[in-house]
């Protein structure tokens, strides 16, 4: 057997070893941004995809066209399963909202609490399934919370 052929076939073992990307348990509760983000990327995905097919010969790019193909069953069973959340008019931490904390030490952060997909930490975004948000969740202006061991303050809840 020639170094061709064992190249090739390790080519479509990487392909066809691509796992899927997992998919959270959680309910897919998104923002109305969320819920754009989603489908922006469904639409990448399906570029991609199309892109992939395109190129005409899928042997040479197998590992393309399985990126693509996972991406595309992500995003699409994401947007089946978003829920978009209606924002109430009342003044307590919930999911789309943001909440500004105080800390015993005075720092103070503000956090916005959205969808999986959509949170980011280092931009001040929090996932409504972590431990932060759910401590902080039904809270408001003036209640304490338990968070990461440590009492906090709910200083100010917006929309």
């Amino acid at each position: 057997m020639s170094v061709a052929f064992t190249r090739e076939e390790d080519l479509e073992a990487t392909a066809a070893d691509l796992p899927d990307r997992p998919i959270s348990p959680h309910p897919n509760l998104v923002t109305p941004d969320g819920l754009a983000a989603i489908e922006a990327a469904l639409a990448e995905a399906r570029a991609a995809y199309a892109a992939a097919q395109a190129r005409g010969s899928i042997e040479a790019d197998r590992t393309a066209m399985a990126r693509a193909t996972r991406d595309l069953r992500y995003w699409s069973a994401r947007r089946a399963s978003a829920q978009l959340v209606d924002l109430p008019a009342d003044r307590r931490v919930r999911f789309g909202g943001s909440v500004t904390i105080e800390r015993e030490d005075g720092r103070t952060q503000r956090w916005r609490i959205v969808g999986e997909d959509q949170a980011d930490p280092a931009s001040g975004s929090v996932s409504h399934v972590s431990p932060l948000a759910r401590a902080l969740i039904g809270k408001q202006v003036g209640d304490e919370a338990l968070v990461a061991g440590q009492a906090v303050v709910i200083t100010a809840v917006d929309d």
